[in-house]
């Protein structure tokens, strides 16, 4: 019983799995624009982003939206 309640936190769709696959994507998306926050404007320049679009290119890469 123990083992199917875990598994369901972990992997299921019930509000607790949203809730941490949430946080999982916010957390990468902060990476991800601090990551490239880093670079600077010429490595930016050569990935062919400009500074003011990194929020908009670390939320298309999680979000995939």
């Amino acid at each position: 019983m123990a083992h199917t309640l875990t598994y369901e936190l972990n992997h299921g769709s019930g509000p607790v799995a949203r809730l941490r696959r949430a946080v999982t994507d916010y957390r990468r998306y902060r990476q991800t624009v601090a990551e490239l926050g880093a670079l600077s404007n010429r490595e930016l320049n050569d990935l062919g982003i400009s500074r003011f679009a990194i929020r908009q290119v670390a939320h298309e890469s999680v979000y995939g939206i």
